[in-house]
């Protein structure tokens, strides 16, 4: 982020240009963003039918109280207790047979501490998320207890230091636990033992679906007291006795190992080799980590952490409130007039993206890096009909394109699976156009996904869902203009979905061209799901995909037949169409809104088109005002994540107090005490979609154009935010008073042409870090056009 980005352009009377720091509007670098409560998360425990008789059959405290760390690799949620702290762990390869047959996440492990403090006074507990730091302090007897905790990505450890005023008061024992163990259940069975030796506690076991081995190390580090390994009631734990302050270093692996092997293998036992152990691996990163010691590691963490997290701020001008976010959100859910909590959201989206996808890590879930649970609602596996794609819309506008990373490697390990699964599908549905050849037929995926399966589409879902993840791949290389990624990466993604899908496609009377076996995601008719022949759904997605195949090609200069075919194909899809309630048809057969299908279903798939797509835009008016309707007649009152499509997609219509409604709505119904949001139960992807919506409000660039403020609404009419990213490696930043901007500032990473669009920006200076006055091409008055310098800013002032 350059020093350029931190001041004001004032335009002289001699239209010359000074440069003054911008100490108006601080940005999230000096504002200190903060979830924190006066009070420890309850943790009343309970099994699924004392949960259910409370009203609530998951685990409620973990959903709806506790906090989470995490590091791309595994998560953490705490509770803050005084009195016997639980800290639950999540190591993302740990699965068992789950729902589906595909596997499920499981937890890994649960850390209690036994302080015996039952009363208390000064209580606070907290995760700075501008540092991704958590604490825990209170007031016990007269001492002053702090613990400090972090999760660092680059040593892969959990750091918690205990500290108590005075010397001598720190005394607590450390009771680690394996839950779940149960090696009699044939899909879920566990083995677990826990050793505490000297300054060590050990646990290790398998899963035995998957034959997965894993193994957590917890290394307890004293300064003065005394350790005491033992066993009590058959459990063996380490008791800490009046030491100064104490260190524990949390290490987790298993023997998983992402590869194309792992999917391709059809017995489950087989996936992993049984005969190996992550104890070596665990081993060399406690000892690394005590070799760095708590403070090099917290810097290391810190320096990684914010790398990413300061790239973007972003504001409304809003003073922090100084109540609980429990309170505040108990307020915002009554009265909905203090708009700090929608900014808090946003940047709490972007510290849960970074903390639970990572390179070398598996991607983001259904529940990011986190599970309390032996079988995990919907797997907490990645659900590609909508899901996983949410968890990464805003990764690359919000300046993280780093985050998807892990999705990418992911799919190198799952697509040799997924040209099997493309060949199976056509098998099925199309055999005549089947071709010998493991790679000729393309690939596909379903919905189901997991770290150990994949499916192909069918049942409640069209093979759109393949151009949906492809999207993606397209996105990363026209936010980033990485040309290495987008032919290593993206052609081949991009590719192997136009070569499947061309096949899918089946000629009609009227000449267009239809996916045969198709079906928009999740809708039923009559009690069944609806199968029928090319759903807006599928059709838009297609197009998507051919589009942005005949776009690589052309950038690649790359001609083959899959290429050729696809520009022969796209103009035949016919894939959007207006009904007789002025609505885009979800079914071709459809003629009135809500004939077909449920009339307020979750899923807005035909608007996929809108958003992310970009197929319905300014230039297509007939279908924006049809989405518009659509929207209207569907509704708001829905789940999390589906209202979160519905706020990007009324950001893309440009109904900016609509946009804001429904992230409202969102905020008042589906976001949970501690943050987190609700499908229900607890699902990240609503966090994410909803962070991207405000990106997407905030600045687009879908158009070959970037549009400032596009959907700005009455709720945020004085702001600014900097580092936000528009397609071609552009960061915008933009300071706005009663609803009209006063400033932009423009850096080009990539060198290319910059178009920009806001009302009356053709009658606006444009100068560079010099103040010099650039040249620039007006479209009218609301659009400007101008060539740029790679690493160069320019700065409009109005």
């Amino acid at each position: 982020m350059s020093s350029f980005s931190k001041v004001l352009f004032v335009f002289a009377a001699v239209a010359s240009c000074v440069f003054i720091e911008n100490s108006a509007h601080a940005g999230s670098s000096e504002r200190v963003y903060t979830l924190w409560d006066d009070q420890p998360a309850p943790n009343r425990g309970g099994n699924y039918d004392i949960r259910k008789a409370r009203g609530y059959p998951y685990d409620e405290d973990w959903e709806l109280h506790s906090y989470p760390l995490g590091n791309g690799y595994m998560g953490i949620n705490f509770f803050g207790q005084t009195d016997v702290e639980r800290i639950q762990l999540t190591e993302k390869t740990i699965c068992n047979e789950g729902l589906y047959g595909i596997g499920g996440m499981a937890s890994c492990a649960e850390i209690f501490l036994d302080f015996g403090h039952s009363a208390r006074k000064n209580y606070s507990r907290s995760i700075n998320i501008n540092e991704a730091v958590a604490t825990v302090a209170y007031n016990h007897g007269g001492v002053d207890y702090t613990r400090e905790l972090f999760m660092s990505y680059p040593d892969n450890v959990l750091a918690i230091r205990l500290t108590a005023s005075g010397e001598g008061n720190l005394s607590f024992t450390l009771r680690p636990e394996i839950p779940y163990l149960n090696p009699e259940n044939e899909g879920n069975a566990k083995t677990g033992t826990v050793i505490a030796e000297a300054d060590l506690i050990t646990l290790f076991g398998s899963v035995k679906h998957f034959s997965v081995n894993y193994e957590v190390q917890i290394k307890v580090l004293n300064d003065g007291g005394t350790l005491t390994p033992r066993t009590r009631d058959g459990k063996d734990e380490i008791r800490v006795e009046n030491a100064d302050s104490v260190v524990l270093l949390v290490c987790a692996d298993t023997n998983y190992k992402l590869s194309e092997d792992v999917f391709a293998e059809v017995v489950n036992s087989k996936k992993l080799d049984l005969s190996e152990t992550p104890h070596d691996a665990v081993s060399k990163l406690i000892s690394n980590a005590v070799t760095h010691g708590y403070e090099s590691l917290k810097q290391r963490h810190l320096q990684d952490y914010q790398t990413l997290f300061s790239r973007v701020e972003l504001g409304f001008n809003q003073d922090i409130p100084e109540e609980p976010t429990r309170v505040l959100l108990e307020t915002y859910q009554s009265e909905p007039s203090d708009h700090y909590l929608e900014e808090l959201m946003f940047h709490y989206g972007r510290y849960l993206l970074i903390s639970t996808s990572r390179e070398g890590a598996l991607p983001c879930g259904l529940q990011g890096v986190w599970s309390s649970y032996e079988v995990t609602p919907f797997t907490g596996g990645f659900w590609h009909n909508i899901n996983v794609q949410m968890n990464y819309w805003g990764a690359f506008n919000t300046n993280l394109a780093e985050t998807f990373t892990p999705y990418v490697e992911f799919h190198e390990a799952y697509r040799r699976e997924a040209q099997t699964l493309a060949t199976s599908y056509l098998q099925t549905h199309k055999p005549e156009n089947v071709e010998d050849g493991s790679t000729d037929n393309g690939w596909t995926i379903g919905t189901g996904a997991t770290p150990y399966r994949i499916q192909g589409p069918g049942g409640h879902s069209g093979p759109g869902t393949g151009a949906l993840t492809t999207k993606l791949f397209w996105d990363y290389y026209d936010y980033t203009r990485d040309e290495t990624f987008l032919r290593e990466s993206a052609y081949p993604a991009i590719r192997g979905m136009s070569q499947f899908l061309a096949k899918t496609l089946v000629p009609a009377e009227d000449g267009s061209l239809l996916v045969g076996h198709s079906a928009s995601p999740e809708q039923k008719h009559e009690g069944s799901y609806y199968i029928t022949s090319g759903t807006t759904f599928d059709q838009g997605l297609v197009w998507e995909n051919h589009n942005d195949l005949i776009k690589t090609a052309e950038i690649l200069d790359i001609t083959d037949e899959v290429v050729e075919l696809a520009k022969e194909q796209v103009g035949k899809l016919d894939p959007i169409l207006i009904g007789k309630s002025g609505q885009i048809k979800e079914f071709r057969e459809e003629e009135y809104y809500g004939e077909i299908g449920q009339k307020a279903h979750r899923h807005i798939s035909h608007l996929c088109a809108l958003y992310p797509g970009t197929l319905i835009n300014s230039n297509t008016k007939e279908w924006l005002d049809g989405s518009i309707v659509t929207l209207d007649l569907r509704g708001n009152r829905t789940t999390g994540w589906a209202m979160a499509h519905r706020m990007n997609c009324r950001a893309r219509t440009k109904e900016a107090e609509k946009a804001h409604e429904v992230y409202v709505k969102f905020i008042r119904e589906r976001t949970l005490p501690n943050l987190w949001t609700t499908h229900p139960p607890f699902q990240i992807d609503g966090n994410f979609g909803t962070m991207a919506g405000v990106a997407e409000m905030l600045i687009q660039s879908h158009e070959k154009y970037i549009e400032l403020l596009p959907a700005l609404p009455s709720a945020w009419s004085s702001g600014h935010y900097q580092g936000l990213v528009a397609r071609g490696n552009f960061e915008i930043s933009a300071i706005w008073e009663d609803g009209q901007a006063k400033s932009f500032e423009i850096t080009s990473n990539k060198g290319e042409a910059c178009t920009l669009k806001y009302p009356g920006i053709g009658d606006v200076q444009l100068v560079d870090t010099s103040g010099e006055a650039v040249p620039y091409t007006r479209e009218g008055d609301d659009v400007i056009y101008f060539a740029t310098k790679s690493g160069e800013s320019y700065a409009l002032d109005f």
